[in-house]
C-alpha cells in the first residue's frame, strides 16, 4: 500500500480516502469536472488554455520532461478527419508506481485531464494504455469510464456542447518497449510493439495515421487542475522552469516507500526525511533519482540537488519519470548494476542492431565481473560499448541501457576494479545480506 504524503495537495487531494474516494460522486464533491464544465459552457477557445498551460509550465511527467503547452500547439490544425490524444500509462520503468496510484484513486481526473485535451486538439478519440500487469487498474479506469458516460462527461455532444470525444482504455502486454510513444502506438494498432522511425511525428502521423498527441498519466490528471486555480498559480507552486508539484516514488532502503506528492524544487534531503529517513539508519550510498534508465548519483551529489529537471541534470543525472531508487551502504553496486543491465537486455524489442547486441554484451561482461571472472580490460570493454549503442538507435532504450552503466562505472569505479582484481565484492555478503531486499 504507498504511501501518499503532500505538502501542496492537487493530484492526491483524494487519496487519503483510498478505494472510497475513487468514484466520479466523490471526485465531483472535491471540485472535478469543474474545468471541463466550464470550458464547454463558455466555449473557451483552445489557445487559452493552451497559453494557461504554457504559463503554468507544466512539463511532462512521463520522463522526457517536454513542456506540455507546447506539445499540445503542434497538432495541425488543417487536416480533416479523426484525431487522436493516447494516454501513456504503460508505466514499466523499473522504480516506478505512481500512475498505477493515480489510476487507482483518481482516475477521473485522467479521464477530465484527456477530454480537455481533446477539445483543445479538436480529436474526437482518446486511448489510455494501461501497463499489462495490472489488470485490477485496466478495470477500474473502465469503471470509472462507465460513470463518466452515464454521467454525459464522455461521449457524443458532450453536455450538449455539440463536443463529441470517444474514450477507451488499451489493456497492453507487459512490453517495456511500449512505453516508448511510437511502440505504444503500434500496439494499440494491433501490431508488434516496436518503436517507429522519427519523422514523421505523432502530432502529423501519430495512430492509424493521423494526428495524435500523447503525455503521461500524470500530465493529463494535472490539467484539470491548473485550469481551476490558473497557470501562473500552479507555476509558484514550484520553481522557475519547473512549474507545479510532482509525484515522486520512492523505493529502496527508506523506512516509508511510496509516492510522494511535493513542490517542484523541494531540496532531496527534505523528501528522504519525509519519506522516513534510511531504514536500519545506514548511511546514504547512492541514488538513482528518475528511474532505473537515469545515470546513478553518489550521496554526495545527490544531497546538493533539489528534486527538479534542472538541478538534477545539472548533478548529472535526469529526473525522469521521478522514480527514486535509493541505495544503503549495504548494496553492491556491480550486482545492482548486473540486475539493472539483464533487464534491459531482456526487454529490448532488437529491432536495431546496436541495442539487440550491444545491451547483450554489458550484461554479459558485468556478469562477468560480479561472478570473478573479470578482467582489467573490461571497464574500457563496457565504455566502448556505450559508446557504440548511444544515439544509433530508433528510440531511446539503447540509451537507456546505457547511462547507468557508464554512470556506475564512473561513480563507483573502485568497486569494479575491487571485483577484477580480488574476484569477489567490496562490501562483503554479510553485509549485503543486511540490505538485500535491494536486489530482485
Amino acid at each position: 500500500m504507498a504511501l501518499i504524503a503532500t505538502k501542496n495537495p492537487l493530484l492526491t487531494v483524494g487519496w487519503e480516502k483510498g478505494d472510497a474516494g475513487w468514484g466520479i460522486k466523490e471526485y465531483e464533491a472535491r471540485g472535478g469536472y469543474q474545468s471541463l464544465r466550464k470550458i464547454l459552457a463558455e466555449k473557451t477557445p483552445p489557445e487559452n488554455i493552451i497559453a494557461e498551460l504554457k504559463a503554468s509550465v507544466l512539463r511532462g511527467r512521463g520522463g522526457a520532461g517536454f513542456p506540455t503547452g507546447l506539445k499540445w500547439s503542434f497538432m495541425p490544425k488543417v487536416i480533416n478527419g479523426d484525431r487522436y490524444v493516447v494516454c501513456n500509462s504503460d508505466e514499466g520503468e523499473p522504480g516506478t508506481f505512481k500512475d498505477l496510484d493515480l489510476l487507482r484513486f483518481d482516475p477521473h481526473s485522467v479521464i477530465e485531464g484527456m477530454a480537455i485535451a481533446a477539445y483543445v486538439m479538436s480529436a474526437n478519440r482518446g486511448y489510455n494504455y494501461i501497463h499489462g500487469e495490472i489488470f485490477e487498474i485496466y478495470k477500474r479506469f473502465e469503471d470509472a469510464l462507465d460513470e463518466a458516460r452515464a454521467a454525459g462527461l464522455i461521449g457524443q455532444n458532450i453536455l450538449g456542447s455539440g463536443f463529441n470525444f470517444e474514450l477507451f482504455a488499451h489493456h497492453g502486454y507487459g512490453a517495456y518497449i511500449c512505453g516508448e510513444e511510437t511502440g505504444l502506438l503500434e500496439s494499440i494498432e494491433g501490431k508488434k510493439g516496436q518503436p517507429r522511425f522519427k519523422p514523421p511525428f505523432p502530432a502529423t502521423f501519430g495512430l492509424y495515421g493521423k494526428p495524435t498527441t500523447i503525455n503521461n498519466t500524470e500530465t493529463f490528471a494535472a490539467v484539470p487542475y491548473i485550469l481551476k486555480m490558473g497557470g501562473e498559480q500552479y507555476l509558484n507552486l514550484g520553481k522557475p522552469n519547473n512549474g507545479g508539484t510532482k509525484l515522486f516514488s520512492i523505493s529502496g532502503h527508506v523506512n516509508k516507500p511510496g509516492n510522494y506528492e511535493i513542490p517542484m524544487g523541494m531540496p532531496f534531503a527534505e523528501l528522504l526525511e519525509m519519506a522516513g529517513g534510511m531504514r536500519g539508519g545506514r548511511k546514504l550510498k547512492a541514488v538513482i533519482p528518475g528511474g532505473s534508465s537515469a545515470p546513478v548519483l553518489p550521496a554526495d551529489i545527490m544531497m546538493q540537488c533539489t528534486m527538479d529537471y534542472d538541478s538534477i541534470a545539472k548533478g548529472g543525472s535526469m529526473l525522469g519519470s521521478g522514480a527514486i531508487i535509493v541505495m544503503d551502504e549495504t548494496v553492491c553496486m556491480v550486482k545492482a548494476l548486473e540486475r539493472l543491465s539483464y533487464f534491459y537486455f531482456e526487454e529490448s524489442c532488437g529491432q536495431c542492431t546496436p541495442c539487440r547486441e550491444g545491451t547483450g554484451w554489458l550484461y554479459r561482461v558485468v556478469h562477468r565481473i560480479e561472478n570473478g571472472e573479470g578482467r582489467p580490460e573490461d571497464l574500457d570493454l563496457l565504455m566502448s560499448v556505450t559508446d557504440n549503442i548511444m544515439g544509433r538507435t530508433i528510440c531511446a532504450l539503447g540509451d537507456a541501457a546505457s547511462l547507468p552503466v557508464r554512470s556506475f562505472v564512473q561513480h563507483f569505479r573502485s568497486e569494479f576494479e575491487h571485483h577484477i582484481q580480488n574476484k569477489q565484492c567490496l562490501v562483503p555478503h554479510d553485509v549485503q545480506r543486511a540490505g538485500s531486499s535491494f536486489y530482485m
